[in-house]
């Protein structure tokens, strides 16, 4: 079996979208959206399924980053794949930022850490299953630091770095579990 996937990631000023069918890649898209992704996130997506060939409809589960990150941000991506999911009547799945980003990590013990502004991070340790081993957080980042077991390796977002295929990865493996859910049951994380 090799479900298709359709993943995104709005939550920052650099997102992405990405395109899976099984574990294979088809197309991972880097988006940059200073001014927010709701003027160009349909035009984008439209594009990328029509290179492929394939209709809303073709999709098995549907994915989105659920947070932590930009009030605005997040609803959009959201939004967008609850709306596509509830239409074709398919599953979706909210994936935590946090989570994705552990999941390009290296170590065995993974800290993802995301600017929250004001001084602040949202950070957590992920084990190298991505099983949550200390919970999501909004923390200063130093005291946060000091909180974290010895080795874990610090994975911070980098623009070059598109998260959708991460997400889409989770959500592959949380459809293939029977865990992906009703579209309006997905939730924000802030």
């Amino acid at each position: 079996m090799n479900p298709l996937i359709l993943a995104l990631d709005t939550t920052h000023e650099y997102g992405s979208m990405a395109l899976l069918r099984g574990e294979e890649i088809v197309e991972e898209l880097a988006m940059h959206a200073p001014n927010g992704f709701a003027h160009i996130l349909y035009e984008h997506l439209g594009a990328m399924l029509e290179r492929h060939c394939v209709k809303a409809a073709a999709i098995d589960c549907f994915a989105a980053a659920s947070g932590p990150g930009s009030f605005t941000g997040v609803r959009v991506g959201l939004a967008c794949i609850k709306g596509l999911a509830e239409a074709v009547g398919k599953p979706a799945v909210g994936v935590s930022n946090l989570r994705a980003l552990a999941s390009i990590g290296n170590g065995p013990l993974r800290a993802p850490v995301i600017d929250a502004r004001r001084g602040e991070i949202y950070g957590a340790v992920y084990d190298d299953r991505g099983v949550l081993v200390m919970p999501e957080v909004v923390a200063r980042l130093d005291a946060w630091r000091m909180t974290l077991p010895a080795g874990t390796e610090i994975v911070e977002p980098r623009a070059e770095r598109p998260l959708a295929c991460a997400i889409a990865r989770i959500a592959l493996a949380q459809f293939l579990r029977g865990e992906a859910c009703d579209p309006a049951a997905l939730d924000a994380n802030y």
